[in-house]
């Protein structure tokens, strides 16, 4: 079995025109309602938008049986006001993904985004995450590390105390949190590099506070790769001597991170350097790596393949990536 551990919905066009209309309101006009039926959402599914297939095809093309899907990052304006408007689109947002898994329930399985509001105390994001994990049956929750958006604000870094009503409820659900960033305000930083950059900087801040020790049994998956760390793991290592306690390689395996990185001399970098157990497999399909590669003749997110001839990779590795680490980290049995 193949389970894609990042993935975003594919919605109708109408929930996005909901968005652009609570920007135009800030909330006036009360909250109003999405209405759309089954088959808009199915055909959402079959409809290229990222690529040259739509998102049920895309699954079939490149044979994942299953996939968790949660809000697409960017549009979900964490950085706007008022705090309203976010708590209305992510309830539907979150909605629309409930009913594509119910459609499709072998197919999709559903992760939360959160209402992160910036400036907001994190304890009321708790309702939402709480609705969605034990009313929706939602898996888990995506975690931006930046609700400023690359503002002219910063948030605390994820080691920081502000975030631990969130780590408290993540375990008492047993639930992960999979840190993406949102949108950035920066047109120097598009929202693709903000990404990596903030999440080289939360695993960072995560791994030099006392997150894992107050919280044995917190579960975080950093997406794509884990931004730089793989790449400056011996930077980062080296550091860690001048101090006390694990090294910095010893200390990255508290947490999980993603496959979703599109060249195959990536992805055995990633694998060597973090270890076959703590790694989910995730493409992010249908998502920016939906173009057509000319060097392989497949989509760039089509990245079985490449872990398949990793001859130095052991079977069982390979099916701890593919699917027993997410089976495991999510509760999917």
């Amino acid at each position: 079995m193949l389970i894609d551990c990042h993935a975003h919905v594919s919605a109708p066009a109408k929930l996005w025109a909901y968005k652009a209309t609570l920007l135009a309101h800030r909330g006036s006009h009360g909250r109003g309602k999405v209405v759309i039926s089954d088959d808009e959402i199915v055909d959402a599914l079959n409809t290229p938008h990222m690529g040259k297939f739509g998102h049920l095809p895309y699954l079939k093309k490149n044979s994942i049986d299953k996939q968790c899907i949660s809000p697409r990052p960017f549009q979900m304006m964490h950085s706007e006001s008022p705090a309203k408007i976010i708590d209305w689109l992510h309830e539907e947002v979150n909605n629309v993904i409930y009913r594509q898994t119910q459609l499709f329930p072998d197919t999709f399985i559903g992760v939360a985004g959160l209402p992160q509001v910036a400036g907001r105390p994190i304890k009321d994001v708790l309702p939402e995450l709480n609705r969605c994990v034990t009313e929706l049956g939602f898996k888990g929750c995506l975690l931006n590390p930046d609700p400023y958006e690359n503002g002219n604000q910063e948030a605390p870094g994820l080691g920081d105390e502000y975030w631990y009503p969130l780590y408290e409820r993540l375990c008492e659900l047993d639930v992960p949190a999979h840190i993406h960033s949102a949108g950035s305000r920066s047109e120097r930083t598009p929202y693709s590099l903000h990404f990596i950059n903030e999440e080289t900087i939360s695993v960072n801040h995560l791994l030099k506070s006392n997150v894992f020790d107050d919280f044995p049994n917190l579960k975080i998956i950093c997406s794509h790769g884990g931004g730089a760390i793989p790449y400056q793991m011996g930077r980062f290592d080296s550091a860690s001597m001048r101090g006390k306690g694990l090294r910095f390689r010893e200390k990255v395996r508290k947490m999980y991170f993603d496959t979703v990185l599109y060249s195959e001399a990536a992805l055995e970098l990633l694998i060597k350097e973090i270890g076959a157990d703590r790694l989910l497999f995730g493409a992010e399909c249908p998502g920016v790596g939906s173009t057509h590669n000319p060097d392989t003749g497949r989509p760039f997110d089509d990245i079985k393949p490449y872990i398949d001839g990793f001859d130095w990779l052991a079977d069982a590795d390979r099916q701890a990536i593919y699917s027993k680490n997410s089976i495991n980290v999510f509760n999917l049995a």
